[in-house]
């Protein structure tokens, strides 16, 4: 005992020296490895060591946490995970929570029905309870639960229980290995040149090394998780490098590394695992967890670090304004350890270093505590400790730094983790098949010929078509509110104007289109208008579209200018909260705008413009996206950046704007939508959202039982409102609709190319006549090769020629042909270029841009560049004349390794991974055979004729385009093309190409995406071809071209 305590004084020191700077994080890392000897049982020591370890890792070991991931397990799955509590490493069953089956935020197994009450066990490590049973009646020999793990090469094995190395690398009692050593080193020299370096050099020193460590982080672990999910690149640099070779085979040429990565791996995992058999995938996972380590621990000292540098008392602050920054920041940093602790109770070390990158697992987990608040809470709310950080500082260069921190951290969700997890979670759908009777045997949406899905949307820049009068009318008015505000003046005058101008759009936007809404639900107001004179539901539709449109265009913009004329740039940004104001007013801003992004993107255009309001269209209820956490997100956060604006500009009447506009929110929410919503959905609605039921399960009961009784309060109010209203709506009927009728009124990405040419020692020993490229392929119909030969040729020109150019269809897969020496570099590989593009034939001076395939696969770290592969070093039987043997394989190029436009192309054989080309193929040509009206076949009805040849000349066309796929690409017209199509626009795009190329009528890749199906692409077409006959130059079966007749 007496040895314990003087380990706890030894610590004292360092919290209370140096400069009188708060060490208080620093000094819990390294309470952490004194404390647990002293007094805690071993449970207890444990628990202590996951709090440290969940400090540590702060902000950075919150990589692979994203719901979504999990949230999309297939139906392989087999163990559910809930709420746990750990004790003495032996944890509790606890049922998971049950409710409207559209609040639950868990996967429900195969077979389970929506609103079942199963029970679902969480498991701890390898260990599971019966259901039912208590602790303590839980039999000795019960054996312990085993998750299986399949890798990408469908390989199943027993996923071995790893132990996180963070608190053995703490504890003083615990063996270290290498890479324990080596980790505790650098960061002993952080905090030494922490206390080396004078205060003003520190404060910079460690700005750049933190920044460095968390460029490692987001650039460096994203570029090779990214390479990972692609190619399979570090599972492919292990095999490469023979890092898990045994020895003893003679294959591995650094022995030394192979023992020390089984010493490494054998300490970090316990039970059974056998490092020589257990997949590569597993291994190289593991050795890439303590590079991860390493990085991650790194980032977050260096953090610390650079905020204790930085850490003073502004001048002039008052001790409470001290008190009150460091006890709000205390609070902060203390969810921050929440929700890592909460989030790994739920995640596990699996998902917590990324394992699926690697290999995937036979589990499932229900996210219930912290995935209950807010969407990504490993990367929104669980990097809130930043911020708190940065208040205990009381320094600006730390709070720019978390929110650069912060920026890169969702980048790294968005451009690494999401596109991982959507092709690994939530695969395409398979494509709808026809039965026999040639009936779907998916069930689809009911389709009408006559009147193909509108898909010309309004909302979003990428949609802006000056051509719609909506659209035009919007920008004009834009554009005038712009120059009304930049040419008048700042002074009250024009000041009150545009804030009572911004009111009165705020006015009608809630009020007047709220009034509107109003009564369509009731009696179908906005449609009866139209219907009497003569119009459809859909022109009813398209009309409201546009309002709404330019009346929320309009209510923003003219807030938008308020604000510009209410702002002036401050003179001294470190005066008072004028920086801080700025910052948080940003912030809010741009909680709005993700506010909007995300309710669109679970809405979708329909729910958009409140659509349920004039369609019954069956919509069924999803709460994703936001919705999952709020039932109304514009009633809390959907006016945020009214407040974030007011907070710049300082001004008293753009608050009592915003709080005006925030009230006419919740009055639109509360009297139009609401009880709209109850009529329309009825119980399908929920009753409370993920983020209500969690904070209610954290209040305390009689807290709870008050806010129910208030909650009752307010809405017998709110329905004795809705009364009044009701009864006093016909007297204002009259002088509403007078008050209507008297006021009536892009981006091009060029691609960056670096083109390095080198010549290879051994190349003179190769005889380029030894290499030969051959190529064969579907060729084009005869009209392509017609096409040569027109007529339109001088009299000499009209002669066939004996040479036959080599035409192939678009996107027909081509076999490729090659031979080659039997010494040639197994790094040899084939690129498929444009003929115009090379200058020279002996070398290659730009970019395959992918479309390349290696002669011998393994060779390259990238499993997407072997695929084509088919033979490869087949020995030819026959001998060149100096007697060396030669040999010849064969690859297919197809899909996203051939060009998708017209022109004339060439194969290159290159030597040993360089752009030194050995043999180039015959050119050949692309083509896409136009579609020739004449060859129509007559019939009784010419119109289904040409739709049918017209369905015809599409099926193979578009089977090419889909690569043929037989999960994508259909078989007969009627069969829908796969989901792919909507997941990836490249699709999209070739269709569109070959239909403008075939037909001469061009189409957005939007109506690929919502016709589904050849069939209503066809009619599309022959619709098309029929509104533009009377303009087009060529014969058609439509009228001729209009001539003025001219005696």
């Amino acid at each position: 005992m007496s040895s314990c305590v003087s380990r706890y004084q030894s610590i004292i020191p360092i919290v209370s020296t140096y400069r009188s700077r708060p060490l208080f994080l620093l000094s819990f890392l390294l309470l952490s490895s004194y404390l647990p000897p002293l007094s805690f049982s071993p449970g207890k020591t444990h628990a202590f060591f996951q709090l440290c370890i969940v400090f540590i890792q702060h902000s950075s070991l919150a990589a692979a946490s994203d719901e979504t991931k999990f949230n999309t397990f297939r139906h392989r799955t087999l163990i559910s995970l809930c709420g746990t509590c750990q004790s003495h490493d032996r944890p509790i069953t606890m049922a998971s929570s049950t409710g409207n089956p559209a609040a639950e935020l868990r996967h429900r197994l195969p077979g389970e029905k929506e609103g079942s009450d199963t029970t679902h066990t969480r498991l701890g490590n390898n260990e599971s309870l019966p259901q039912g049973k208590d602790d303590s009646q839980e039999p000795q020999e019960q054996k312990t639960r085993k998750t299986s793990g399949r890798t990408r090469g469908g390989k199943v094995f027993v996923v071995p229980i790893t132990q996180d190395r963070i608190p053995q690398m703490l504890d003083p009692r615990q063996p270290k290995n290498v890479s324990d050593i080596a980790v505790l080193a650098v960061l002993a020299l952080h905090i030494l040149a922490l206390y080396a370096l004078p205060s003003p050099l520190s404060q910079y020193v460690f700005a750049t090394v933190y920044l460095f460590w968390r460029a490692s982080y987001n650039l460096g672990i994203g570029i090779l998780l990214r390479w990972q999910s692609n190619d399979h690149t570090l599972v492919a640099w292990a095999r490469k490098w023979q890092l898990f070779e045994h020895p003893s085979t003679g294959k591995n040429p650094r022995p030394w590394l192979y023992n020390l990565l089984k010493r490494e791996s054998e300490t970090e995992v316990h039970g059974e695992y056998d490092f020589e058999n257990a997949p590569i995938e597993y291994n190289t996972w593991l050795v890439f967890r303590r590079f991860v380590d390493l990085i991650l621990l790194c980032d977050f000292v260096s953090y610390v670090l650079f905020a204790i540098a930085c850490t003073h008392i502004p001048q002039g602050e008052h001790v409470l304004m001290t008190m009150g920054r460091w006890v709000l920041g205390l609070a902060i940093v203390a969810f921050n350890f929440w929700v890592k602790i909460d989030a790994l109770r739920v995640v596990k070390d699996y998902a917590w270093y990324w394992g699926d990158f690697f290999f995937l697992v036979d589990q499932e987990l229900t996210f219930d505590g912290v995935f209950e608040m807010a969407p990504h809470p490993m990367y929104s709310i669980g990097y809130a400790g930043y911020y708190g950080i940065s208040m205990m500082a009381g320094s600006y260069a730390v709070l720019f730094v978390s929110i650069l921190a912060h920026t890169c951290q969702f980048a790294f969700l968005v451009l690494v983790e999401n596109p991982h997890i959507e092709k690994t979670y939530n695969p395409p759908a398979p494509r709808k098949r026809l039965d026999s009777l040639g009936h779907e045997q998916m069930q689809t949406d009911e389709y009408n010929e006559e009147s193909p899905q509108d898909i010309h949307q309004l909302v979003g820049f990428q949609n802006i078509d000056l051509f719609r009068n909506t659209d035009y009318s919007t920008c004009l008015l834009l554009l005038y509110l712009v120059v009304l505000a930049v040419v008048t003046p700042r002074t009250p005058f024009w000041q009150i104007l545009f804030v009572m101008h911004a009111g009165a759009w705020r006015f009608w936007y809630s009020v007047g289109l709220g009034s509107i809404l109003h009564r369509q639900s009731k009696d179908k107001m906005w449609t009866r208008h139209f219907l009497k004179f003569g119009d459809t539901t859909n022109e009813a539709w398209r009309q409201w579209k546009g309002m709404y449109h330019i009346s929320h265009m309009l209510c923003h913009a003219s807030f938008i200018a308020a604000c510009w004329k209410m702002y002036s740039v401050p003179t001294d940004w470190s005066y008072g909260f004028v920086l801080l104001r700025h910052v948080i007013g940003a912030n809010l801003i741009a909680l709005q705008i993700w506010t909007a992004m995300s309710i669109y993107e679970s809405l979708g255009e329909f729910g958009w413009f409140c659509g349920d309001f004039f369609f019954d269209r069956g919509v069924k209820l999803n709460y994703t996206q936001i919705y999952r956490f709020l039932n109304q997100p514009e009633r809390i956060i959907g006016t945020a950046g009214l407040w974030g604006a007011a907070l710049i500009t300082w001004s008293n009447s753009l608050f009592v704007l915003a709080f005006i506009s925030h009230l006419l929110t919740i009055g639109f929410l509360e009297f139009v939508e609401q009880p709209h919503m109850q009529k329309v959905y009825g119980e399908r609605l929920r009753d409370e959202a993920g983020l209500t039921k969690f904070i209610k399960k954290s209040l305390p009961r009689h807290v709870v039982k008050w806010q129910e009784s208030v909650n009752r309060v307010m809405d017998h109010t709110s329905h004795l409102v809705e009364k009044l209203l009701d009864a006093a709506r016909p007297k204002l009927a009259a002088g509403v609709s007078t008050i209507v009728r008297d006021t009536t009124a892009l981006f091009n990405r060029y691609p960056a190319r670096l083109s390095l040419n080198r010549s290879m020692p051994d190349l003179a020993t190769y005889n380029p006549k030894h290499y030969s490229v051959t190529f064969q392929g579907e060729s084009a119909s005869c009209s392509a090769l017609a096409e040569k030969s027109s007529g339109r040729e001088g009299t000499a020109g009209r002669f066939p020629n004996s040479v036959k150019t080599l035409i192939f269809e678009y996107g027909t897969p081509i076999k490729v042909k090659w031979t080659a020496p039997a010494n040639h570099s197994k790094k040899d590989w084939i690129g498929l270029y444009m003929v115009t593009d090379s200058r020279s034939r002996n070398s290659t001076d730009i970019s395959s841009l992918g479309r390349w395939i290696p002669t011998n696969s393994g060779q390259y770290e990238s499993t997407t560049a072997d695929q084509g592969i088919l033979k490869s070093d087949i020995s030819v039987k026959s001998q060149d004349s100096l007697g060396s043997g030669l040999v010849e394989g064969e690859m297919m190029f197809s899909g996203d390794k051939l060009w998708w436009t017209q022109g004339v192309f060439e194969f290159r054989y290159h030597h040993d991974g360089t752009h030194n080309a050995m043999a180039i193929s015959q050119p050949f040509e692309i083509h896409v055979a136009k579609f020739d009206d004449d060859d129509v076949p007559a019939g009784p009805d010419p119109l289904a004729a040409y739709q049918s040849a017209v369905e015809s000349a599409l099926l193979s066309v578009v089977q090419n385009c889909l690569d043929r796929d037989p999960d994508i690409a259909p078989n007969k017209p009627e069969e829908p093309w796969g989901s792919h199509v909507e997941r990836d626009g490249k699709y999209a795009r070739r269709i569109v190409y070959a239909v403008g190329q075939m037909f001469g009528v061009e189409f957005s890749p939007l109506v690929v995406r919502v016709d589904g199906n050849i069939k209503k692409l066809a009619w599309r077409v022959c619709n098309a071809k029929q509104v533009l006959a009377p303009y087009t130059l060529s014969n058609s079966k439509g009228s001729t071209t209009p001539v003025d007749d001219r005696s």
